[in-house]
């Protein structure tokens, strides 16, 4: 089972850490998958959930696109990612989407579908048994479990 870092945290949520660059690295040198957020403005990549808020390059995506799933905030993030070899998704409220290496990621709101991404199932304590992987603010807890 895929084990995704939601913006870094692995042990709970960290509104002052997660997406920060270091923060995602951590996650990334703990073994997990990390899904970043990320937003294209005035010709600059950002990282940030709610606003652009860390300054990045391309080039340090690429490095680490073996173990990134990105979610464009923005249109022009989304057009910047069609251009690459990424593996990138956008949604807002929608139930599911297809990433762009065509994984089904399903929204925290819903229960997950047979071989998706689970988002946040510890929310309303979603069996994910069935799925292919689990993104999570607390994913250590998913790879002690699976111990």
């Amino acid at each position: 089972m895929k084990l995704i870092s939601h913006r870094g945290n692995i042990d709970g949520k960290d509104t002052l850490s997660e997406n920060s660059p270091n923060y995602i690295d951590s996650a990334i040198q703990l073994g997990y998958d990390v899904e970043v957020d990320i937003w294209y403005i005035g010709d600059k990549l950002y990282l940030g959930h709610d606003f652009a808020e860390y300054q990045i390059d391309i080039s340090w995506l690429e490095n680490r696109k073996s173990k990134l799933w990105i979610h464009c905030k923005n249109h022009p993030a989304l057009e910047l990612m069609n251009d690459t070899d990424l593996h990138y998704f956008w949604h807002d409220d929608d139930d599911v989407t297809i990433t762009s290496k065509g994984i089904i990621w399903s929204h925290p709101k819903i229960e997950p579908i047979k071989n998706s991404i689970a988002v946040l199932p510890e929310a309303h304590n979603f069996e994910v048994n069935m799925c292919l992987g689990v993104c999570s603010d607390y994913i250590k807890r998913y790879k002690d479990e699976s111990k």
